[in-house]
């Protein structure tokens, strides 16, 4: 293992703005998990590289502002945070959002072929299946993070629902969380 991947992702974003480069070690740490989401929810392969490329687009433009002892959420958790507004722009706008890959001149026109498509479904769908990795979680915490993470409720809704405080909810989704996390690493 070299130096920079046994660097934290908050030492790595930190350690962007003097060596862009490093910037790499992060990218490959989260570019299977953040296409994967693109793709789980746009079930079309192009676009998901698309958006997936301009995440981590901003994510290089705002690695500096990543402030780990002021943040409230780590480094996945800012970096899945950018994910999914990306998503919801280009949702919205109904076209691929561009912005930051525009301003740092990376406008190279994506094009995938045949095999480059192929990759981008068998990153998206490898051996960390979410559904079967969430099925081996404990029936609370799973629900739980369904609820939050992909149904998008917030966690007093959730609560009220369960009838328990959202503190509880919270802890669910956070430990299951921890143990997806942990199950990932451990497949890629």
């Amino acid at each position: 293992m070299t130096q920079r991947e046994e660097r934290s992702d908050a030492e790595l974003l930190a350690a962007t703005a003097g060596d862009p480069s490093t910037f790499a070690t992060f990218y490959r740490r989260y570019e299977r998990r953040v296409l994967a989401y693109m793709r789980r929810r746009l079930r079309d392969p192009e676009l998901a590289a698309d958006l997936t490329s301009e995440v981590f687009a901003r994510a290089l433009e705002h690695a500096g502002s990543f402030d780990a002892d002021r943040s409230t959420r780590d480094a996945g958790a800012w970096l899945f945070a950018i994910a999914h507004n990306v998503l919801v722009t280009s949702i919205r706008r109904r076209k691929v959002a561009d912005d930051a890959r525009r301003r740092l001149g990376m406008m190279t026109p994506l094009v995938l072929d045949d095999e480059a498509l192929a990759r981008v479904d068998a990153l998206a769908s490898g051996p960390e299946d979410l559904t079967e990795l969430l099925s081996e979680l404990p029936p609370a915490q799973r629900d739980a993070i369904a609820a939050h993470v992909l149904d998008e409720r917030s966690y007093t809704e959730i609560a009220a629902e369960l009838r328990c405080s959202p503190l509880v909810v919270r802890k669910r989704v956070s430990r299951g969380l921890a143990v997806l996390r942990f199950q990932m690493e451990g497949t890629s």
